[in-house]
């Protein structure tokens, strides 16, 4: 016979024990600390000292929500899941709001493709415009950094100087995230010091971007795979910058914050910065005239080959074949091309990987004058569309729900004090 669950309301006012509590939820007494240190459940001392009661209308709904969603935001089990409506990754393909992926990159601008992923709706043709004041103070501050600074300090200290001039950085209603989302990506773009003396601040981002990465005359092919390459980046799933915005959003950090906390994260070399690695990979390969020596290189070292493999697509990246399908359109790209299937195919030999979008990005930034850093740049202005959309996605799901507990494996107490 299946239990009847209690109605709502059904014990209005009556408090729990500890005990009590651990049985309906079916944890033992210490796991009901746990939930209440996420925040799942909150408790009341008794009047004598001894123990703590709990609201049974709040532990009933507990319940229910464990047994409605077994993989929710967090478990018994220890193991972190997150419900989204953003991004699908299935069978080496990746979707956006069910939406293939590649294909939207395909037809539509990044500003499109980012307006899709916050509110589900295209908007053809929208730009997004940096506003004078978050423009001005993002840039005294890039301004202010040293030379060597890379791509990430220049995003991180304008976005905290953005978020200086914004007064209403706060508000975290849906309108007023989407207001600053659409203000702060034009504003990292423009804080970026100009490579090419007639830049513009106006039009397409991608356009915008791109005399912030080569002083070369872009040709059409080239803008578009630049865009393109914005789009299929803006999101990927729970990656680990993505879950540094959701925990900063959980706790409602603002807009500013949660992208500077994304950031933060991105720099890592197993992350954002990895398109860099790729990208000295393939310049020393045409610099040699043959894969097979740097290949031999890196192996030795003990190194991974930059640019191949990915952990979700046991196949082939799918970013990386959409960015390698236009970049055969675009004529400067042939010998970088040429290198990286001299990579993939000497690589073979050793173990069977495929190109990810590191090694395509890499393909793009190499032959279009650009430095080892500028994918670093496009991957972080592209995710930082994605990051706002899990923010806004977290903003509605109950406060600081992202609060695992540790496993303590330390000396056991009471330990003597130390000398």
């Amino acid at each position: 016979m299946r239990d009847q669950e209690p109605a709502v309301g059904a014990h209005e006012g009556r408090r729990l024990s500890t005990r009590e509590t651990a049985e309906l939820l079916g944890v033992k007494p210490e796991t009901v600390y746990a939930y209440v240190s996420r925040g799942q459940l909150s408790s009341r001392r008794n009047p004598g000292g001894r123990g703590s009661t709990f609201d049974a209308n709040e532990v009933e709904a507990l319940v229910r929500r464990n047994r409605r969603d077994s993989g929710g935001s967090s478990s018994t089990t220890g193991e972190l899941s997150v419900r989204t409506r953003i991004t699908l990754i299935d069978k080496d393909r990746y979707y956006f709001r069910g939406v293939d992926a590649t294909e939207l990159a395909a037809r539509h601008s990044y500003e499109e493709i980012a307006e899709w992923l916050w509110t589900g709706e295209l908007r053809p043709g929208v730009t997004f415009t940096a506003p004078r004041e978050s423009v001005a103070a993002a840039r005294r501050a890039v301004d202010s950094l040293p030379e060597h600074s890379g791509p990430t300090d220049r995003l991180r200290v304008a976005t905290i100087a953005a978020s200086a001039a914004d007064p209403l950085r706060f508000d975290l209603s849906e309108n007023a995230v989407l207001g600053t989302a659409r203000t702060l990506i034009p504003t990292l773009v423009t804080a970026l010091p100009p490579m090419r003396y007639d830049h513009r601040d106006e039009g397409p981002l991608a356009h915008r971007l791109w005399a912030r990465l080569t002083g070369r005359t872009p040709d059409e092919a080239s803008l578009r795979a630049l865009d393109t390459a914005l789009g299929l980046l803006v999101d990927h799933d729970l990656a680990a910058s993505t879950l540094a915005v959701r925990v900063a959003a959980s706790a409602r950090a603002h807009a500013y914050a949660a992208v500077s906390a994304g950031l933060g994260v991105l720099e890592g070399p197993l992350h954002g910065a990895a398109s860099g690695l790729a990208h000295r990979l393939l310049l020393d390969v045409l610099d040699r005239g043959t894969a097979a020596p740097v290949v031999a290189d890196e192996l030795r070292a003990g190194r991974q080959v930059p640019g191949l493999g990915h952990r979700l697509y046991p196949g082939e990246d799918p970013r990386a074949r959409a960015l390698f399908a236009l970049l055969e359109e675009v004529p400067s790209a042939a010998p970088a091309l040429a290198a990286a299937r001299d990579i993939v195919d000497t690589t073979a030999r050793h173990t069977p990987l495929h190109a990810n979008v590191d090694l395509a990005l890499a393909v793009l930034t190499a032959s279009s004058g650009m430095s080892s850093s500028a994918g670093e740049t496009v991957f972080a202005v592209a995710r930082t569309a994605g990051w706002i959309a899990h923010a806004l996605e977290e903003y509605g799901e109950r406060p600081l729900r992202m609060r695992p507990s540790g496993q303590y494996v330390g000396l056991r107490p009471p330990q003597p004090l130390p000398e």
